[in-house]
């Protein structure tokens, strides 16, 4: 059995057992339960799939917080030729770890 969700605009293959990173989760705890109803894609044991319009209907993706991480450090260099301009500057995006506990229908 495995699902396709759709998380901060992004979309996921979870299947029960997986660790997913998504974006951060705001006031997420370690620990804590979540649920995702935006379900797209469900594939049941016996091979039926159930395909959403966008989303299927009373379908959910439980989940339990495992923590938070850092992504890479990403730069951005802007640079005009001839002019002297430089700049740089740069981020690190913070991602929150669910471990899928159940997909239900």
């Amino acid at each position: 059995m495995f699902a396709i969700i759709q998380s901060g605009g992004r979309q996921v293959k979870v299947a029960p057992g997986e660790i997913i990173t998504v974006d951060h989760i705001v006031d997420a705890q370690a620990g804590q339960e979540v649920s995702i109803e935006q379900v797209l894609v469900l594939e049941r044991d016996g091979g039926e799939i159930l395909a959403g319009s966008p989303f299927v209907a009373n379908a959910k993706v439980l989940g339990v917080i495992d923590g938070e991480a850092r992504g890479p450090k990403i730069r951005v260099f802007k640079k005009k030729r001839r002019k002297g301009m430089r700049r740089t500057k740069g981020h690190r995006s913070t991602y929150t770890r669910v471990r899928i506990t159940d997909i239900t229908v």
